[in-house]
């Protein structure tokens, strides 16, 4: 056995090089199936603005909490992707399909806990947060279904992790793709009750997204399998439950794991304070998510990139050329999102309009664009940043930059939107003050040279 590994190791070269070419061609197939999720989710709200700006509101804040859990797996994906990369950078090749199988028990754990707390806690916390008793009982009705395609989205996130880790991330476009067309497709017959199918409203969205997860990651075993890499990698070549491995993924993934988690928690706050705000405030707020998922698609594939990259350049020894690499992808992102924010705020209204929800919902949403626009800047610079210490493969050290800048972010949206009773304007500038106690620390970090020690 032990010569079939090393003769595969020989035939199987997977260590990148720190050129532009490189970076591009890991970080554009990413940035395709970032975008198509994004797709889904504006298309599920552009479906529910024909409901009312109340269902479309309800849709943010049922959406951050579903996106609670799926980071949960994001960061147990961005751990196992760090640690799959290390050993693609190592050359260590029979390695990679043993940490992807542990993965898989590991996020069906997740999974499971994810629909129990979904069942038995959320209704109580919504309760005592939203002040309007019937948005809560239409929340927690859509939630408890919505939540039932948690098991397909992890699985499908451990797929990701191994493709973007051994750097075929062509691959990835196929199954969201997939599930964009699905999810549109069920979108508009299950919220409208179109082509026979029933009328089931705002349930009909949470329906529809679980097909499509599903068809999703059935795709994408389908691409794995056909295309050898299930073979290459000796996926599913044995089951067994290797502590040591499923020790080393969670160790890896927890603090990134906890660190998703308490940042996607405190926007779930902060959407708490704007629904106290009134409907429009919460479905501008709404827009406004949109914009950081689809136009954030190029920043967050730089970052996967640096992740990956950086973990497998260390796995090279070669870390002379990790903080040059750093900035050629920080370089590539701010290009990106530096577009999109011209285009913000030269054609607002264009992108506004699409939302159906009339002129004076577009008018009291410009200033927040506006905002938005030029925070989308700064995270392009800050994540890669933040994820190159992930691939140095310190995630403590990530937990404890995200505590800072998540009690720092608590403090003054607090303030802000419930004490002093500003417009949702000067609440989204909370988004400055996050990404800057972001990027601080982790540049520090990064430039220090203190990762070059830490063995994964």
């Amino acid at each position: 056995m032990q010569h079939i590994m090393s003769s595969l190791s020989n035939q199987t070269n997977l260590q990148v090089t720190t050129n532009h070419k490189q970076i591009l061609q890991i970080a554009l197939p990413i940035s395709l199936a970032i975008v198509v999720p994004q797709l889904n989710f504006i298309t599920n709200n552009i479906f529910l603005g024909g409901l009312g700006q109340e269902i479309l509101g309800l849709a943010g804040i049922t959406g951050v909490y579903y996106l609670i859990f799926a980071v949960v797996g994001h960061g147990l994906n961005n751990g196992l992707q760090a640690l799959i990369s290390r050993r693609a950078g190592e050359n260590r090749i029979g390695e990679i399909g043993k940490l992807f199988t542990q993965g898989i028990y590991i996020s069906a754990c997740f999974a499971i806990l994810g629909i129990l707390i979904t069942w038995f806690v959320a209704p109580a916390i919504l309760r005592l947060s939203l002040h309007d008793p019937q948005r809560v009982a239409i929340a927690v009705k859509f939630l408890n279904i919505r939540i039932l395609g948690l098991p397909f989205l992890y699985v499908y996130q451990m797929r990701n992790a191994l493709l973007v880790g051994t750097n075929q991330t062509r691959y990835l476009i196929l199954g969201t793709a997939t599930e964009a067309i699905v999810n549109v497709f069920f979108d508009y017959t299950l919220i409208y009750g179109k082509l026979g199918l029933p009328q089931l409203g705002f349930n009909g969205a949470a329906i529809a997204s679980i097909i499509s997860e599903f068809a999703g990651l059935f795709v994408l075993f389908l691409v794995l399998r056909y295309k050898g890499i299930s073979k290459q990698f000796n996926l599913f070549h044995s089951w067994e439950l290797e502590f040591d491995k499923a020790k080393l993924i969670i160790t890896q993934s927890a603090p990134l794991i906890a660190q998703h988690a308490i940042s996607i928690i405190s926007w779930e706050f902060f959407y708490i304070l704007i629904e106290h705000h009134g409907a429009r405030d919460l479905a501008i707020s709404n827009t406004m998510r949109n914009i950081f998922g689809f136009f954030g698609c190029f920043t967050w594939a730089f970052a996967a990139t640096a992740n990956t990259m950086v973990s497998n350049v260390i796995g090279q020894n070669k870390h002379h050329l990790v903080i040059p690499l750093i900035y050629k992808i920080m370089g590539w992102s701010v290009g990106f999102a530096s577009m999109v924010c011209v285009l913000l705020n030269l054609f607002p209204h264009l992108f506004l309009s699409i939302y159906g929800q009339g002129e004076d919902f577009i008018q009291s949403a410009i200033p927040v664009i506006r905002v938005v626009s030029f925070a989308l800047v700064l995270m392009s610079v800050s994540v890669v940043w933040m994820n190159a210490v992930t691939g140095s493969g310190n995630s403590s050290m990530n937990l404890a930059t995200e505590f800072v800048a998540i009690l720092l972010y608590c403090i003054y949206v607090y303030t802000v939107l419930e004490k002093l009773q500003l417009p949702i304007t000067w609440g989204w500038g909370s988004e400055w003050l996050y990404w800057s106690t972001i990027l601080i620390p982790s540049f520090w970090y990064m430039n220090s040279g203190r990762w070059k020690k830490l063995k994964i």
